[in-house]
């Protein structure tokens, strides 16, 4: 283990520093030994508080870091730091990313499609039916799944995983010396043969329900889209679902009767425009533009004899760039947003454009 690794685990060890003021420190200083050998002039210039620079000059607590590389050393776990090429790029596109991470398992964390597939603790003979139907069609794209190894749907989705031989992570709360659930040690054992475990906690954290947002916000950021497949208004999976969309990222939710509570979360995301409603795989497949088996509309159809004025702003702006985020469309075409909808849903059904992962949008 080099000296760089003590330092990296060191600066998660530090009171007083969280990510966001670590990844602020990283970019000033470029590498986590720098930090710790710069003085306290440097250290202001970097933009930190006063408190979290007392805290990194007076840190001594290397015993806990040489606890951690020996755990490392003894089950063979990776370690990737924010600054690395293996490190979940994904994830550099969070304001909040972890510093470091934990990992154990075979899996690529930068692999071309990944999917989280999240929802209740509690869920019902539908939920579960609909998670492993999701599951198994995905299957056809090798898209790797990602999820929280927590009770319900969590646990049905890496089981699901498994079955249909596509690779499965699950993110822990908690550090990779234990796992929580317990009744979940035999899949845990199952999923690093066929993905891994991941986690941004020193090895003996505990599951403390502090760390479980945290938690939710990797499984957020390291995937390409959230799947939510049932959830009540409030828990884990909508605060992860929240997460997901301050990132940008694309989310769906399995729709539910009216009413009812373990679906209650799902309808109301799909209601606030948070979430596209999930019907079936090919159309999930379709709108992330994953679906290499359709053919591609014909370009004949950018003639566009009958578009409309605003349809054919539209039209316009994208012919001269190759994708674009919907704020940046709307500010370009100079449309209300409701004017804007109305013309890019028409164009859409048309094929003339498509959507993208990130609320991007190209010609078709």
């Amino acid at each position: 283990m080099n000296e760089e690794l003590k330092y990296q685990i060191a600066l998660t060890l530090v009171p007083s520093i969280g990510v966001v003021t670590a990844k602020k420190l990283i970019e000033h200083f470029g590498d986590a030994q720098t930090i710790f050998s710069a003085n306290k002039k440097d250290l202001r210039d970097a933009g930190i508080a006063s408190d979290a620079i007392e805290s990194i000059k007076t840190f001594d607590d290397f015993s806990k870091v040489d606890e951690e590389i020996l755990f490392i050393k003894k089950y063979k776990i990776q370690t990737f730091f924010i600054t690395q090429k293996d490190y979940p790029q994904r994830l550099l596109n969070c304001y909040d990313p972890p510093v470091l991470l934990y990992y154990k398992g075979n899996s690529n964390l930068n692999d071309e499609k990944i999917v989280s597939i999240i929802g209740t603790r509690n869920n019902t003979p539908y939920g579960k039916k609909t998670a492993e139907e999701i599951v198994e069609k995905l299957s056809v794209q090798n898209i790797l799944i990602v999820s929280g190894l927590a009770y319900g749907i969590d646990t049905i989705a890496h089981k699901a995983a498994l079955k249909n031989n596509l690779q499965t992570i699950g993110v822990l709360a908690n550090g990779l010396k234990t796992i929580y659930p317990s009744e979940n040690k035999k899949l845990a054992e199952e999923m690093l043969a066929q993905g891994g475990l991941l986690s941004e906690f020193s090895h003996d954290t505990k599951p403390d329900r502090y760390n479980f947002p945290r938690r939710n916000r990797i499984v957020a950021g390291m995937a390409d889209a959230t799947i939510v497949v049932e959830t009540s208004r409030k828990g884990g999976s909508m605060i992860t679902a929240e997460i997901a969309n301050s990132y940008g990222r694309e989310i769906f939710a399995v729709p539910g009767r009216i009413g009812d509570e373990k679906s209650n979360g799902c309808n109301y995301l799909i209601q606030s425009n948070k979430a596209q409603i999930f019907t079936d795989t090919e159309q999930f497949l379709y709108a992330m533009n994953w679906n290499n088996s359709k053919k591609k509309p014909k370009q004949q159809t950018m003639i566009f004899a009958d578009l409309s004025l605003n349809e054919q702003k539209v039209v316009d702006v994208l012919r001269t760039n190759e994708a674009l985020h919907i704020d940046t469309l709307k500010a370009s075409c100079g449309l209300s947003s409701g004017e804007l909808a109305s013309a890019m849903l028409t164009l859409e059904l048309a094929g003339i454009i498509v959507s993208l992962p990130g609320k991007l949008y190209q010609l078709a």
